[in-house]
């Protein structure tokens, strides 16, 4: 039953992108939303069956050749957990986009078109089949597919801008893709099969190939250097698409194609930890360094992003270094970012819509003109920062006790977990120093002057701001 579950997961998306091309314009969002809903319920009843089971991991083989399996899915607690996050969040950022994409948008008066819907449903169906893959072809057509849709939808308002910026994500993450591409035919050649199981018998030169491989392939798509050039620019696109893109998918891919290489090999080499730990870190202080002047909300969101998945990179590869706590960390992060942060970008987009812009000195006193946006900006922020009781804190808090823990035996990774530590309490000052400017006082003629929102937009913060708040609590039930 549970094979049944996870491969409705995957095909419905893909049927009602079909449907959504065909369909009236008018018609196009209603059935998007319905799509995206029947997804959302069929991964619940696959972490349901999976529960009454007993957490019991299951792996299926749907095609091979040969004997050789060439995809199949995986269920256990990382993959039930982390296909719900993209697949609901897949949903609300298409009830959010009813609202979004009309011609009530004071930024960007537009009907949402066949196009637009179709995208996001191909989408939510590729991360949903990329989630729940039992091999590394599988990864890779998925991983694939998301970079064209990311190309199609951060395109989607047709700019010369956006175009430009669309073709710069397609190619940064399709020459990651390499990476990936080197992997599975390593993984073949040295075990006869493309499972992802049969990472546990890789060793020496080809276990360095193939986990480098995965790791190339992850920094590409979860933008860190040397390959992070994408994200920024790619807020070109709608909104809502930025905030699905880029907080909830099509980042969260790389950090998910490292942590199920980690937890399927089990004898990662400990030098692949230790780039891991390296280059997060140094990304972590650039993307830090690089909101510190934006801005324009997004953009600023979009550096934020960047250092976000930093710190994900950075609990995973101390999980390579023998830390199950970060590992857990990790995992809780990847799912409890993406409810935030995507919080954070539908703000954005809410500012826009009923304000006709998203330059944060231009938005002030924003709590008396819509209590919703304030508590909504609030929540965001203390939840990214990491501050207790939201989200973020107990996302950060396992990885700075992994860090601290494994630096008896590596004395190198103190000075690191401080400097890590230092970004954090930095961080956490200059959106308290955003919140400030933008939350309280009196409005500015832009807040004065905001539209209403539709109903749809509200209901989805309001989701939001709550799963902020206990998302941590569900991850960590779902762990243990």
């Amino acid at each position: 039953m549970m094979e049944k579950l996870a491969l409705t997961a995957l095909l419905v998306p893909f049927i009602g992108a079909l449907l959504t091309a065909c369909v009236p314009q008018r018609a196009a969002r209603h059935l998007c939303t319905l799509f995206a809903l029947l997804a959302t319920l069929a991964t619940v009843a696959l972490g349901w069956m999976f529960l009454a089971g007993g957490k019991v991991a299951a792996t299926w083989t749907l095609a091979s050749y040969h004997g050789v399996a060439l995809f199949g899915f995986t269920v256990d607690r990382i993959s039930t957990l982390i296909v719900f996050a993209v697949v609901f969040l897949g949903f609300l950022v298409s009830l959010y986009s009813t609202g979004y994409l009309t011609t009530g948008n004071r930024e960007h008066p537009h009907d949402g078109g066949n196009r637009y819907y179709a995208f996001l449903l191909i989408f939510i169906g590729a991360m949903a089949g990329l989630v729940l893959s039992s091999t590394l072809l599988g990864q890779l057509l998925f991983f694939e597919i998301t970079g064209g849709c990311s190309w199609a939808l951060i395109g989607y308002y047709q700019t010369p801008k956006s175009q430009r910026s669309a073709m710069k994500a397609l190619l940064i993450t399709h020459v990651a893709s390499l990476g990936l591409y080197l992997a599975a035919a390593t993984l073949f050649l040295n075990t006869g099969t493309f499972a992802l199981s049969a990472l546990s018998q890789l060793n020496g030169s080809a276990s360095m190939v193939v986990y480098g491989g995965i790791l190339f392939a992850a920094w590409g798509k979860s933008a860190q250097l040397p390959l992070q050039a994408w994200l920024p620019d790619a807020m070109e696109a709608p909104t809502p698409v930025s905030a699905y893109l880029h907080a909830a998918s099509m980042v969260k891919v790389g950090v998910y194609i490292f942590a199920r290489a980690i937890l399927d090999g089990g004898n990662v080499p400990h030098v692949i930890g230790w780039v891991g730990v390296v280059m997060a870190t140094i990304t972590l202080i650039y993307g830090f360094m690089m909101y510190l002047p934006q801005k324009d909300m997004k953009r600023l969101l979009a550096w934020s992003t960047i250092t976000q998945l930093a710190y994900i990179f950075l609990a995973l590869s101390l999980a390579v270094l023998g830390s199950k706590e970060a590992f857990d960390g990790g995992i809780a992060y990847i799912f409890n970012h993406a409810f935030a942060k995507s919080l954070f970008f539908l703000v954005a987009g809410a500012f826009s819509y009923s304000c006709g812009t998203r330059l944060l000195p231009k938005l002030r006193g924003v709590m008396s003109k819509s209590p919703l946006l304030g508590i909504g900006f609030c929540v965001a922020a203390l939840a990214i920062a990491g501050v207790p009781p939201f989200n973020g804190f107990f996302s950060k808090f396992p990885i700075f006790a992994a860090g601290f823990a494994l630096s008896a035996h590596d004395w190198i990774l103190a000075p690191i977990m401080v400097l890590v530590l230092i970004e954090s309490v930095a961080s956490f000052a200059w959106l308290i120093y955003w919140f400030g400017r933008v939350v309280p006082g009196e409005p500015s003629p832009e807040v004065a002057q905001m539209a209403p929102l539709p109903m749809a937009m509200r209901m989805v913060l309001v989701v939001l701001v709550v799963m902020s708040l206990c998302s941590s609590v569900i991850a960590a039930l779902w762990l243990n």
